[in-house]
């Protein structure tokens, strides 16, 4: 049963509210006052000299900086893994990438720690009816999991144990990050800023909230039950509490691992063409996304591998903590944009970036226009126009190319060549966590080699076109129940 990973472990997280301040603002006064020190220094260079000494001495600050939440662990480290996924439109480009280094943290809490977590969490009758690895499978910042047996009749399960005190520390530890960014004079704050930061705050809280996500997982199972592409654990109550979620064990293969890249082009369409479809179910459907594009919440399970026969190469579909409700209020002028850009229709595609927020038509139309067809272009591998494809991004039978196409290099270019720059809003909230869905499930296919025209799946939910089209009304009670 064992599955060992490799990494260093610690006794205890630290939590203490004045503990963790205490250490995040030294080091963000730390900063601040090198970085006043840089400033006065640099007054007299030439402006290319102090570009370029500002942007070194922002990487720097940036990891220095880093290195002190690293130690931290906890809800500390998820913080800044969320602003480094999310905080483009905030943060300098030196701090982002700094920020990202905290994905590698792999630390893990001791095995007593964990097991007086399980045992005040189930009760000594519930643990003793498990035979649990010790040696977690995987470690995150906010928890880790270990695989069990149950002890009566062989049941393969997983346990997420969340860290003691992580939950608590969300709020004083999201205001310490602000505030040390402040200090460090990495960020300027403003009402687009605190907006944001409200969102990561919301979206801590529910990935800390384990009941919820218990919920949400079996929601979820519910309704793709039917759909044999997918595979989603199934949760046991009876070991699962405020602190653990317990669920079915279920293998499958990471995303880019060898026996998935050697598959045939066709399997591997399929399954880039079932990401797509669940995206645009969570979109168009249910008002329901999985926000989070890291690949570990993935696996794929081979036809055959389940030893029942099932002939369908499988995602597995793990971790439902992060998944976040959108208002129709919100939904409606994105749906607006992507049929308006589907139709070709310009004018209602910045007519819905107007309704979101983050175009003006106060701005010149000019830029209004360009930004339009930068979103647009956003969706070139949903398009009826295949004319418009650059002829690597197509196959010899006239399919699209996902990896090949390098669509998000070319949109980026095609975005800083224009004058939306000087013009662009911090889009809201919603679009920001939204947007990296979208790149999360553009890169997922990618990734797969995944080669097919995503147009007839995108009228099947503009359009309500083909006859196994899910059945919102019905869909729609289940999200509620």
């Amino acid at each position: 049963m064992s599955s060992r990973r490799s990494g260093n472990s610690v006794s205890r997280i630290k939590t203490g509210s004045f503990e963790r301040r205490l250490s995040l603002t030294r080091a963000g006064l730390f900063a601040g006052t090198r970085v006043a020190s840089h400033m006065a220094t640099n007054w007299f260079s030439s402006k290319d000299k102090r570009d370029k000494r500002h942007r070194a001495m922002l990487s720097k600050q940036a990891h220095l900086l880093v290195e002190e939440l690293g130690k931290l662990k906890g809800s500390v480290v998820k913080i800044g893994q969320v602003m480094a996924l999310y905080g483009e439109h905030f943060l300098p480009e030196e701090v982002t990438e700094a920020l990202h280094t905290l994905e590698d943290q792999t630390t893990s809490l001791e095995w007593s720690a964990i097991e007086r977590v399980l045992k005040a969490e189930l009760g000594s009758d519930k643990f003793a009816e498990l035979e649990i690895d010790p040696e977690p499978i995987g470690a995150a910042s906010l928890g880790q999991v270990h695989r069990a047996l149950r002890r009566s009749d062989g049941l393969e399960l997983v346990l997420k144990v969340q860290y003691p005190g992580v939950a608590d520390a969300v709020d004083s530890d999201l205001n310490a990050v602000a505030q040390l960014l402040r200090v460090a004079r990495l960020v300027s704050f403003g009402p687009e800023f605190e907006d944001w930061l409200e969102e990561v705050r919301q979206m801590m809280h529910r990935e800390v909230d384990y009941h919820l996500e218990a919920r949400t997982t079996e929601k979820f199972r519910q309704m793709l039950k039917n759909d044999p592409r997918f595979v989603v654990p199934r949760v046991l109550p009876e070991y699962s509490g405020a602190q653990v979620i317990a669920s079915t064990y279920e293998h499958g293969h990471s995303v880019s691992a060898g026996v998935v890249r050697e598959l045939s082009l066709e399997r591997r369409s399929a399954l880039g063409e079932a990401a797509l479809e669940l995206f645009f179910r969570e979109l168009f459907v249910w008002g329901e996304i999985q926000t989070d594009p890291n690949f570990g919440n993935y696996r794929i399970r081979i036809a055959g591998e389940d030893g029942n026969g099932v002939e369908h190469d499988r995602i597995v579909l793990l971790d439902f903590g992060a998944v976040q409700s959108y208002s129709s209020e919100f939904l409606d002028p994105v749906i607006q944009m992507i049929r308006a850009s589907y139709e070709n229709d310009l004018d209602a595609v910045i007519d819905g970036g107007v309704k979101l927020r983050f175009m003006n038509t106060d701005w010149p139309k000019d830029v209004l226009e360009k930004f339009g067809e930068v979103c647009m272009s956003v969706l070139e591998p949903l398009s009826s126009d295949h004319a418009s494809w650059p002829d690597y991004a197509v196959n010899e039978k006239g399919q699209y190319r996902w990896k090949q196409s390098d669509l998000p290099s070319r949109v980026a270019r095609q975005a800083a060549r224009s004058a939306i720059s000087r013009y662009f809003r911090v889009p809201p909230r919603e679009f920001v966590f939204l947007n990296r869905k979208l790149i999360g499930v553009y890169t997922f296919i990618a990734v797969l080699h995944s080669e097919f025209n995503g147009e007839p799946l995108l009228r099947k939910y503009l359009y309500g076109e083909g006859d196994d089209m899910p059945d919102a009304s019905a869909t729609s009670q289940i999200t509620k129940a």
